[in-house]
């Protein structure tokens, strides 16, 4: 599957804002149909980043929500000013 299909757009929320700084965590939509293993590649592959951990859930509108544990190597607060969050 396309790295640029399973990300759809990341996360924006208080909540969520507090993770990228906390906890370096990235909130993202993907594609319903993707794996963990499918978001992990193409989280690294769009961004040159190591994921340590990703998971996942499925919200009550029915859109799939990812966390994004990025390893110590890499800033989360990084990847999202790339992303447009800041």
């Amino acid at each position: 599957m396309d790295p640029y299909k399973i990300i759809k757009k990341p996360l924006i929320s208080e909540k969520d804002f507090e993770l990228i700084e906390q906890e370096n965590k990235l909130v993202i939509l993907v594609d319903l149909k993707a794996t963990k293993q499918q978001i992990k590649e193409a989280i690294e592959k769009l961004y040159s980043v190591k994921v340590d951990s990703v998971n996942t859930l499925i919200t009550p509108k029915g859109t799939k929500k990812a966390y994004v544990r990025l390893s110590d190597f890499d800033d989360a607060a990084d990847i999202a000013s790339r992303m447009g969050l800041f």
